[in-house]
């Protein structure tokens, strides 16, 4: 029994790690998506509102995207992207202190 609460918690911890999304690879997903539709960097991006603004946004960040940068693709805010951007752009916003490099 012991083995298996282990085993169980071991399998709980891995998977919240891999389900969790990236700051790094929102920064990768926007270079490669985003940057050349918006006509800006990731810096600037994420700089166009603080942590806070970021938050409130979160469940409507594919509109918010859309908004700022109105020539991005539907294919670039997958739902699969859009928790990776929200790190990113959350990491890096105008109040964070934070700057990335692309």
């Amino acid at each position: 029994m012991k083995k298996l609460l282990i085993t169980l918690s071991l399998v709980m911890t891995l998977g919240s790690i891999s389900a969790s999304a990236d700051v790094t690879k929102g920064q990768k997903l926007y270079s490669k998506k985003l940057k050349k539709a918006c006509g800006f960097s990731g810096a600037k991006m994420a700089a166009k509102h603080s942590q806070d603004e970021w938050e409130a946004k979160k469940d409507s960040l594919a509109d918010e995207i859309k908004a700022i940068c109105p020539s991005v693709k539907s294919k670039s805010l997958k739902g699969k992207f859009l928790p990776h951007y929200f790190d990113f752009f959350y990491e890096y916003a105008n109040d964070s202190g934070n700057v990335p490099s692309c």
